[in-house]
Formats: structure tokens, C-alpha cells, sequence
């Protein structure tokens, strides 16, 4: 599950990580206060942030024609007319794609007086098991073009999660990063409160980008996460019904919210041809054979390895209400799976939803004999695959004729 910013630094300044003042806005009556306080505070200048879950929002553009989904306002005046602008707009941005992401909420922060920018972040490295603390000089930038052109300038330091972050790793990391004096010691607790956030909240990743020397209001340097990126572990959010209380369905797919009800894996995509599997792997493997012999899938679909008869009802369900499917393939591998549940649930699905596209089904594994023998007699139109390769062949012959 993704956060926006503003819940994010709030996790963060609950581990002792420094953040600026900041108030997050629903609407354009709550704006003028939040810009009121901020500059009471002695701040010069108000930030004025579209919170989507997406990056890239100073460089965007609304679909109205607004350019740009940060700005930096100098009076209460010049941050409610940039508010106006955003709230209820639609940002696109590189990472939300041409239909963008409405904004909902706005974060009005104190502006600071930057003088060096780092990129900090803990995730998890699964080749090695262990967290992994990445740092980097050169902040403000993404981490994908650091690591292209410039990847020495990329600092890594493995943590091992039986005794968490040492010191001394923290203060490494802060001499790494070129951090001098009393900056050092500023630095070492600030990272390991990053790393405290990410531990603490099951993270999958904590990102400051950028990470900020600052010039305070006593004209001494301090550090400052200007910016902050949550990633939640879905699995372990039972455990955490503050975060779970943060979730934004408006930023979440209708399909993807209606599939989490069921407990089911779906991630909407844009082809033709809609899957449904037991399995991420076989799920992904799937998605690849209907490319290889050319056609295009509709969705990640995972109905996990025991699902019941009501699931892959409502799985069938949901992919229906995807006007761009064209056909559908089951790939079911029965281990934990029995083939015959997911058989009945594919007669009671089509059925109920009065199913007319193509349906191409393959069956393999626990009890797949009684899965067939219900099949054949359903009296449905179905095709059958004898493998993989052979049902993803057929589904695209199907959706193509």
C-alpha cells in the first residue's frame, strides 16, 4: 500500500526524523489558515504540494493547462490562487501515465533555505535477505538515472536484522554522504530513524528524496527531509490499523478495490485478453505467453493457492466489468488448488454473469479429473487447452477471429 507524503512524514517525524512544518488541505477554505500558521512561524515561503501517489508532480501538468504541481508561494494570497488551480484538477505526471491522478489534497509546507540535497532510502535487498540503506550526493534526482550514469555516487550499506542499524553504520552512511561537525551526529540520527520507520511499520521502502542541509533560522546548518515516500507490505497491514486508516481508495483502481474485498491479487493492465491464475509466478509466466504468441493481457490476476468457489466468482466478476477484455484464459496448477473448486467456480461465474466471450481454460494437477468431467458437463461453450503454451495459443486465435 502507497501513502501520500504528508502521512509519510508523518510516520517519519514519529521516529525522530526532522520534517518542516506542514498542514494538509481537503479544501480551498482550509488553505488560507494553513498558509496563515506557516508564515506566523517565520516562514518566508509556503510550498503549495499536490499529494498523489505518484512522482515527478513539480514537473507536471494539470489537464486544465496549470503547469507544475509544486509551487512556491511569497503571500497567503499567491498560495490560495495556486491551490484553486490544483484541488479537483487532474495532474499528469511521467508516472501516472496520460490519464493522471486527480488532486484531493494539497500540503502546504514551510520553505526552506536549501544548500546541499541528498537521496536517502531503506528497502529491503531480497538477493541478500537483509534491509538495505541506500544514500546518494547527488538528491533531487532519480535514483534510476543516479545508478545509469553516475553509480559510484551511490553509497550501500547492508543491515543485519537481527540486531538492526549500529551506530557506527549510521555515521558511515553520514560520512558517505560528505556530512561534516556537528552535521555528522545530525545525520547518523536521522538515518536511523529512517531506518526505525521502515522497521517499525513494515515498510518495503522509506525514500527521502531529497534529503536537505538547510541553513536554520539561527543561520546554523541542520538536515531536513524535504520530501517522503512510504511503501507498505499489504500482508503486514493488520498490524498497523493507524497506516491501514491512511489508505486512499481514490487513488486505487475501482477493479483493484473491488478484488481486495475477495482477498484477490488483480492489477489492471491494458490488453484484450484477461487472466486468471493460481499463483503470482504462473501468473506472470501467463501474461508472457499470451505476449510471445501475440496477443496482449488485461490483468495480473491471482487467486492464491486456495481459493474458493465464491472467489473465482467474483474474480470472473471483475474482469467482466473491464470493457477492453475480449477474452478470457484460465491457468489453473492444482497443488494446494483442488481443479474441481475452481471448475464449479468457473460454471457458477459463467453461469451467473451470462458470460459470451471467448473462454479458453486449462486445467493441470490436484483432482483435475473431476475439474474436467464438471466442465464437460456444464453444457457450457468453453475451449480447453492441453497446456500452456496450447490454451494461450487458442485464447489469442479466439479474441483475434
Amino acid at each position: 500500500m502507497n501513502i501520500h507524503e504528508y502521512q509519510a512524514k508523518e510516520l517519519l517525524a514519529q521516529c525522530g526524523v526532522p520534517i518542516q512544518l506542514g498542514i494538509a488541505c481537503q479544501s480551498l477554505d482550509e488553505v488560507r489558515p494553513a498558509a496563515e500558521k506557516i508564515f506566523a512561524s517565520g516562514a518566508s515561503r509556503v510550498v503549495v504540494k499536490s499529494q498523489i501517489h505518484a512522482g515527478g508532480r513539480g514537473k507536471g501538468s494539470f489537464k486544465s493547462g496549470f503547469q507544475g504541481g509544486v509551487k512556491l508561494a511569497a503571500t497567503c494570497e499567491d498560495a490560495l490562487a495556486f491551490a484553486g488551480q490544483m484541488l479537483g484538477q487532474v495532474l499528469v505526471t511521467k508516472q501516472t501515465g496520460s490519464e493522471g491522478r486527480k488532486v484531493g489534497t494539497l500540503l502546504l509546507t514551510a520553505g526552506a533555505h536549501i544548500k546541499k540535497e541528498f537521496y536517502l532510502a531503506v528497502l529491503l535487498d531480497r538477493a541478500n535477505s537483509r534491509p538495505l540503506i541506500m544514500a546518494s550526493t547527488e538528491g533531487g534526482m532519480d535514483i534510476e538515472e543516479v545508478a545509469e550514469k553516475t553509480p559510484e555516487k551511490i553509497f550501500k550499506e547492508w543491515i543485519d536484522p537481527a540486531v538492526g542499524i549500529m551506530p557506527y553504520q549510521a555515521r558511515k552512511i553520514s560520512a558517505a554522504l560528505g556530512l561534516r561537525g556537528d552535521l555528522i551526529a545530525l545525520g547518523a540520527k536521522l538515518i536511523s530513524g529512517v531506518y526505525k520507520t521502515w522497521w517499525e511499520n513494515d515498510a518495503t521502502m522509506v525514500e527521502i528524496n531529497p534529503l536537505c542541509v538547510i541553513e536554520a533560522a539561527d543561520g546554523k546548518e541542520a538536515l531536513l527531509a524535504l520530501d517522503g515516500k512510504i511503501s507498505l507490505d499489504d500482508n503486514a497491514l493488520y498490524r498497523h490499523k493507524n497506516i491501514q486508516a491512511m489508505r486512499d481508495l481514490n487513488e486505487e483502481a475501482p477493479l483493484e478495490i473491488e478484488a481486495s474485498k475477495f482477498n484477490l491479487n488483480y492489477i489492471k493492465l491494458d490488453g484484450s485478453i484477461a487472466c486468471l491464475v493460481n499463483g503470482a509466478g504462473l501468473a506472470m509466466a501467463t501474461m508472457d505467453i499470451i505476449q510471445h504468441f501475440g496477443g496482449n493481457p488485461a490483468n495480473f490476476l491471482d487467486v492464491g493457492g486456495g481459493a474458493s468457489k465464491e472467489q473465482v466468482t467474483a474474480a470472473f466478476k471483475i474482469i467482466l466489468m473491464d470493457p477492453h477484455v475480449k477474452g478470457i484464459l484460465v491457468n489453473i496448477f492444482g497443488g494446494i488448488m483442488d481443479c474441481n473448486v475452481i471448475a464449479t467456480g468457473i460454471v457458477a461465474a459463467v453461469k451467473e454473469t451470462g458470460l459470451t466471450l471467448p473462454l479458453v481454460v486449462r486445467l493441470e494437477g490436484n483432482n483435475v479429473v473431476a475439474g474436467q468431467k464438471t466442465l464437460a458437463e456444464s453444457g457450457l461453450t468453453l475451449i480447453t487447452g492441453t497446456s500452456m503454451a496450447d490454451a494461450a495459443q487458442k485464447v489469442v486465435k479466439a479474441v483475434a477471429a
